[in-house]
């Protein structure tokens, strides 16, 4: 996954039918474990933009879109915001989500 700005999230959620943004710190542990399942959607949805960022250096983020902890998946389907996941319960879970959404 690539690092993101909030402009190319937004551009990348206004042009793409379907992406997904991952939201993290460095120092959370669920976040770790996370970012390894977002890994494997990664790869499985290799067609759907996925990009993430480090909450703390996009912090008007979290005001625009009121994040409420991390790690959170922003799911956008045709510019707007479908899911905002918080639990990433398992690796099938996510896989659901996003097979949902195509």
């Amino acid at each position: 996954m690539q690092e993101w700005s909030i402009e190319q999230w937004e551009s990348t959620k206004e042009s793409q039918s379907l992406c997904a943004f991952y939201l993290y710190t460095p120092m959370c542990g669920t976040c770790k474990i996370a970012s390894k399942m977002m890994e494997i959607i990664e790869e499985t949805f290799s067609d759907i933009p996925i990009g993430k960022a480090n909450i703390n250096y996009i912090e008007q983020i979290a005001i625009d879109y009121k994040i409420e902890s991390v790690p959170c998946l922003l799911i956008a389907k045709n510019g707007k915001i479908e899911d905002k996941i918080y639990a990433f319960q398992s690796v099938l879970y996510l896989f659901d989500k996003f097979q949902k959404k195509d």
